[in-house]
């Protein structure tokens, strides 16, 4: 097969030419196995089955117990001192521990919490748009995208506006990292810039969860560090990983699928004219048909805890499947007609988010909160906003980030 998921080569291809090799990978009778190459001093594998097809990638969501999150969901898997050091992140964790965690935090994201966060959403779109019309267009993501995920999050946490730049930064540094990476030199140098911006985004909330348990404040950090009813609250260490979750995982996805988002309605002024003409009637479906379309983060990896049959392929404990959202959510059989952007499809099975099961995405609701605010404030105020040519896209196999996109109004 002239096909290699493992190949930093294949990554370069347009995205055309991608999804017509997953498409070519669904019609084949079993899931194929890549062979990785191994990289010195990092813990890559041995390699991975590839699931391309809607109904694995659920079955393996579902199925937790046999599709383990552990030792990690990336590749290639931290070494032992980084968790030792970071704290372990939930991502990476299976229960009952990835469930104690998921309870503490999941109050934070309940309908009512997220409804008091509208008002400062609102706002927030507000001053971004007074900037761009001050300033004038230039880049979406730097002006627009990546602007309000991290807004939200600092006002959620509690974060002093005095340190909200430097988060930024550390947080480019750290997707930055989820890049294919050609070389080891390099990589070993993205790594080492990725552990000191984690170290420092770690230092700088477990500092404030310290002050917030002799002054509670009512943010986020708050709630966190002090007791819920059932006498549970997280460690420094669980503090500063779901921090840096929240920061990375939570911004990409809404910060990824605005981005991408404004480039489809540009090229799809028929989409447009549907959603500008009833956006009431049609920003949840344009919002999920964007996530869909886009899958902000293209792939987790699992590994496999005991001998299963999937579709005919007999795995054994200890091999590696990579669940690839991308390919999942261009499945004819499930998608008709998967490669147009259609805003009115029923795009409910998608696994933008991940799939169903233990670990789909805490922030879902968040970020389809962030994206309607934003999308309103823009075709509100800035009617004839569009994208100009094409985005810079970062090189990698796990987060499909725009790095820049210009644009006009």
């Amino acid at each position: 097969m002239d096909i290699d998921l493992a190949d930093l080569d294949f990554w370069r291809n347009p995205l055309k030419e991608r999804n017509e090799a997953f498409a070519r990978l669904r019609q084949l009778e079993h899931p194929v196995f890549f062979p990785e190459k191994k990289v010195p001093f990092l813990r890559s594998g041995a390699g991975f089955y590839a699931l391309v097809r809607h109904a694995d990638v659920v079955e393996a969501s579902r199925n937790a117990k046999v599709f383990s999150s552990e030792p990690a969901v990336t590749n290639p898997e931290p070494p032992g001192w980084v968790k030792q050091v970071f704290g372990e992140s939930m991502v990476n964790m299976d229960d009952p521990r990835h469930a104690r965690l998921r309870r503490i935090v999941t109050r934070s994201f309940s309908p009512k919490m997220l409804q008091n966060l509208q008002s400062d959403i609102e706002n927030a779109c507000a001053r971004i748009v007074d900037d761009v019309e001050a300033r004038g267009a230039g880049d979406f993501v730097t002006q627009v995208a990546a602007r309000l995920p991290i807004h939200v999050i600092c006002d959620m946490m509690g974060i002093p506006d005095e340190y909200r730049a430097k988060v930024h930064d550390h947080v480019d540094v750290s997707t930055a990292y989820t890049g294919v990476r050609p070389s080891l030199a390099r990589s070993v140098r993205m790594a080492g810039q990725n552990m000191m911006a984690l170290l420092a985004l770690q230092k700088l909330v477990i500092k404030l969860g310290h002050e917030r348990q002799a002054e509670p404040t009512g943010d986020l950090v708050s709630l966190l560090v002090n007791a819920n009813p059932d006498g549970e609250k997280l460690t420094d260490k669980e503090l500063g990983s779901f921090f840096s979750l929240l920061l990375v995982a939570g911004n990409e996805t809404a910060r990824n699928t605005m981005a991408h988002g404004i480039k489809l309605l540009t090229d799809h002024p028929d989409q447009r004219a549907l959603l500008t003409g009833d956006f009431d009637a049609h920003i949840n479906g344009a919002i999920e048909e964007m996530v869909r379309f886009v899958s902000p983060i293209m792939q987790f990896r699992r590994t496999v805890t005991e001998d299963y049959d999937l579709r005919g392929l007999h795995l054994r404990a200890g091999d590696k499947v990579v669940l690839f959202y991308g390919s999942a959510n261009r499945d004819e059989s499930v998608f008709p007609d998967p490669d147009a952007f259609d805003i009115t499809r029923d795009t409910k099975p998608h696994v933008g988010f991940g799939g169903p099961g233990p670990h789909f995405c805490l922030g879902a609701n968040l970020a389809r909160q962030e994206m309607r605010t934003m999308f309103r404030t823009l075709l509100t105020r800035l009617p004839a906003i569009r994208a100009v040519g094409e985005p810079e896209l970062l090189l990698s196999n796990f987060d499909n980030s725009v790095r820049s996109q210009s644009f006009t109004f």
